[in-house]
């Protein structure tokens, strides 16, 4: 990704915007640690190349805050590893061989990742296995975080998240939400002795799609 003038400072902010889904000017300078000044000029900037936007809303008696987030052209900086092209094919096959042979085919294609995913992870520690998953993800366009969460009470192994602040393969899933689904299956095959959660999802109008694992 890249954006013109002081591209690190902007990607970073980006970046930002696109994990939180929505900030102010003071949360960036704060989050980023660097000054007020200049993340109000790399904002500008940003918003000229039409990249973020922001909206104006009162808090107190004090003057209006702006809450600045991504446009959609500023999302498209991030990775997308299926285009155009993969939607075109899709609808051309259900249009041939009609939607619920497409759903069948999508279904085939995830347990076939599902268990190559499980191949890579070996069998090591479920902390292990998780982190392997998050950098095999990252590795495929996804920006993945691995959270891991204290024990809800004493004597249970410990939870994690993963989130995914973009999705690599967003195109497809406009056209076709049923791989959503199958996502979900996906990470429930790979990792068979951990039951998988979904806790946020970006087509309900979460900023991510994030998914608690926990062994069973």
């Amino acid at each position: 990704m890249a954006t013109t003038g002081h591209p690190s400072t902007k990607d970073d902010i980006l970046q930002h915007l696109l994990k939180q889904g929505r900030s102010t000017a003071q949360d960036l300078s704060d989050s980023l640690d660097i000054s007020p000044q200049a993340i109000r000029r790399h904002l500008k900037d940003l918003e000229t190349e039409g990249l973020i936007a922001h909206r104006s809303i009162q808090a107190g008696m004090g003057r209006p805050q702006h809450i600045y987030e991504l446009t959609p052209a500023g999302r498209d900086r991030f990775p997308h590893h299926y285009d155009e092209f993969a939607v075109s094919l899709l609808d051309t096959l259900a249009e041939t061989v009609g939607a619920d042979r497409v759903g069948t085919i999508l279904r085939k294609q995830w347990e076939r990742k599902a268990m190559e995913y499980r191949d890579l992870l070996g069998s090591g520690s479920i902390a292990e296995r998780v982190a392997k998953l998050v950098e095999l993800r990252r590795g495929e366009g996804y920006m993945a975080e691995l959270i891991e969460l204290e024990p809800e009470s004493d004597g249970e192994s410990s939870r994690f998240v993963i989130a995914e602040y973009n999705c690599a393969i967003s195109s497809v899933a406009e056209s076709f939400p049923s791989v959503c689904g199958h996502e979900l299956t996906m990470f429930t095959i790979a990792l068979p002795d951990c039951q998988v959660e979904r806790t946020h999802w970006s087509i309900d109008g979460d900023n991510r799609c994030g998914y608690l694992i926990r062994a069973k």
